[in-house]
Order: C-alpha cells, then sequence, then structure tokens
C-alpha cells in the first residue's frame, strides 16, 4: 500500500506546482463549502461574465477596440437585465399566480382520471391502486399548501435577499468585466512568479468553462425562446412560464428535460384534453427535445468537456445534496470544471512526453 501511495504521490505530486495547485483547490473547497450559500450571487456573477466576455471578444475579433467592445457588452448585459426584470418577470410571475390557482382544479380533473383507470384498463389497474394513488396525491397536496402558508411569512427575508442580489450581482458583473485584468493580477499576486504548469492549467480550464458557460447561455436562450414560440402559437396556458422552465431545463442534462415534461403534458391535457391539439403541442415539445440533443448540443459543445450521464446525476445528487437548489444550479458548471482540471492534472508521463 505505501509503495502505490509513493508511486502516485511521485506520478503526480512530483512537480511543485502540483502541490501549490492541489493546496490551491483544497482551500478553494473548503472556501465554498463553508460558504457556498453566501457566494453564490458571486458564482452567479462570475457565469454571467463569462457570457458578456465572449460577447466583448467578439466585437474586439471584429476589430473594435477592447475599451469599447467591453462598454457594448456591458450596456447588452444591463439592458437584457433590464428587460427581464421589468418585462418577462411580471409576465412570469402572474402566470405563476394563475397557475396555482388552478392547480387545485387540474388536480380534480385528474383525479377523475384516475378513477376510470381500473374501468377501462381492468388489467393494468385496480380500485384499491388508484384509492392509494389519490390518497398520496392528497396528501403530499395538503403538505405542500401548509408549507406555503407556514412559510409565507418566514420567507420575507429571503425576498429582501433577493432584492439585494437584484443590485449586487450587476454590479459585480460590470466590475469583472471592467476591471477583468486588474482581478486576475491581483490574485496572481499570491502564486510563485514562475508558474509555467498553473498558467497552462489555468488557460485550458479558462477555455473550457467558458465554452461551458457560453454554450449553455445560447442554448437557453434558443430551446426557451422556441419552447415559449410554440407553446404561444398553440395557445398554451402559461406559455411564458412554461417556456421559461423548458429553457433553464437544459442546464441540468437528461434530469431536467425529465422534470420540466411533467409540467408541460399536465397544463396540456389540463387545456386540451387527448385532442389533437395536445398531440401537437406534445409533439412540437418532443421535436424540439431532439434538436436539442442531437444538433444544438453537439454543435455548442463539440470543444468543451462532455460530461458522462451517470457523472451529471453524481453532480446532480452531491451539490445537490451541500446547498439545495443553488448546488443543482451550479452542479454541472462544478463538475465540468472538477473534469476539466482531472483533465489537465500534469504527470510525470505527460512531463516525460512533452520535454
Amino acid at each position: 500500500m505505501k509503495e502505490v501511495l509513493t508511486k502516485w504521490y511521485r506520478r503526480y505530486l512530483s512537480e511543485e506546482e502540483s502541490v501549490v495547485l492541489l493546496v490551491l483547490l483544497i482551500s478553494a473547497f473548503g472556501v465554498t463549502l463553508a460558504f457556498g450559500d453566501i457566494l453564490a450571487p458571486v458564482f452567479v456573477a462570475v457565469i454571467l461574465a463569462y457570457l458578456m466576455q465572449g460577447v466583448a471578444n467578439f466585437m474586439r475579433h471584429r476589430g473594435l477596440p477592447a475599451e469599447v467592445s467591453v462598454a457594448i457588452s456591458t450596456l447588452l448585459f444591463f439592458g437584457g437585465f433590464i428587460a427581464v426584470l421589468f418585462g418577462l418577470a411580471p409576465l412570469v410571475w402572474r402566470q405563476l399566480l394563475a397557475l396555482v390557482r388552478e392547480a387545485p382544479a387540474m388536480i380534480e380533473a385528474g383525479r377523475k382520471v384516475l378513477v376510470t383507470l381500473p374501468e377501462e384498463y381492468p388489467v393494468f389497474f385496480t380500485q384499491q391502486q388508484v384509492n392509494e394513488l389519490t390518497s398520496v396525491i392528497q396528501a403530499e397536496m395538503t403538505s405542500i399548501g401548509q408549507m406555503l402558508v407556514t412559510k409565507g411569512l418566514s420567507s420575507i427575508p429571503s425576498m429582501l435577499a433577493l432584492l439585494v442580489y437584484l443590485i449586487l450581482i450587476p454590479l459585480m458583473v460590470f466590475f469583472f468585466l471592467k476591471d477583468r485584468d486588474q482581478l486576475i493580477g491581483w490574485f496572481s499576486g499570491f502564486l510563485p512568479e514562475r508558474r509555467p504548469l498553473l498558467d497552462r492549467i489555468w488557460s485550458e480550464l479558462n477555455l473550457q468553462f467558458a465554452n461551458y458557460a457560453r454554450g449553455k447561455g445560447i442554448e437557453i436562450l434558443i430551446i426557451g425562446g422556441a419552447s415559449y414560440v410554440v407553446f404561444a402559437v398553440f395557445s398554451l396556458n402559461y406559455a411564458a412560464l412554461l417556456g421559461l422552465l423548458v429553457g433553464f431545463s437544459v442546464i441540468v442534462p437528461y434530469i431536467g428535460a425529465t422534470l420540466v415534461t411533467i409540467p408541460v403534458v399536465v397544463v396540456a391535457y389540463a387545456q386540451f384534453g387527448v385532442t389533437p391539439d395536445f398531440l401537437w403541442v406534445f409533439g412540437a415539445y418532443a421535436v424540439i427535445q431532439v434538436l436539442d440533443g442531437n444538433v444544438l448540443v453537439p454543435l455548442l459543445f463539440s470543444e468543451a468537456v462532455n460530461l458522462h450521464p451517470v457523472a451529471i446525476v453524481i453532480a446532480v445528487l452531491f451539490f445537490g445534496g451541500l446547498w439545495g437548489l443553488w448546488g443543482v444550479f451550479f452542479a454541472i458548471p462544478l463538475a465540468t470544471l472538477v473534469n476539466a482540471i482531472l483533465s489537465a492534472w500534469p504527470s510525470t508521463d505527460s512531463l516525460a512526453v512533452s520535454t
């Protein structure tokens, strides 16, 4: 055992910079684990800054000066932020309230359908199974209602925190874009002066994460926008809310698409029933999901880190267990970072090949 550990140490930690990198990673993980909830707005600002830095790089490659490119990307960000805050957010909020008001009627309609299943399909369903399922649904809805009532007043501090985040996040994005070089230089001052290994790993890590963040941003806009257009064309209720959910579901591959399908199907069935309109809506939604997985994702992430589905599930469970909803939201970006670091981690074999 000692010999195995010695070989592993010589292979992966023989370089001084490898040890420095390991200390940095352990320190970063410890700080994130201890203050993850507090630092969540910072992580959001970093991801948004990556997105807008891609816009600035695009304009700079078209011949615009760096300062002008950053200024335009910053103005675009604030313009989009104001449009979402005063345009999309109120619309989605109104549709969410309407959905909450109509949820009991939808549940009652679903219960009536369940009651008829033993008569129509006696081979697959029994009356006892339907009664048990109905009791479970009613119990869950009762507990959800009680939770909403209980947390109504206690959510006021959370709403105040959200208002603070709405101010802090745009400010942090602005300074991340404006003072990017100064911030990187300040952080680099704590590292060794000669650090070719760390610079190489940082370059690869920065490229991988930038590709992922910008690719996901584009995917959210395309899938969310396409879903909203489809739902609006078929006059589906809560089109903006469902389109937003479908757009953000791409953050968690496989799992997100599976979960968001449930509200889409429930709303469409409650509005149309088993009619051609319901089939058209579901068919169009299925086409969007197929095109996303087979066309858009390979096109956007051809140069990004590809994660195995098992790794995605483990990342969601791990980071979601640590930080709840924030952990689920950042699970795939963090897993992408971990994968990029492991892929770029130096070893004696790679160093021998490079020399």
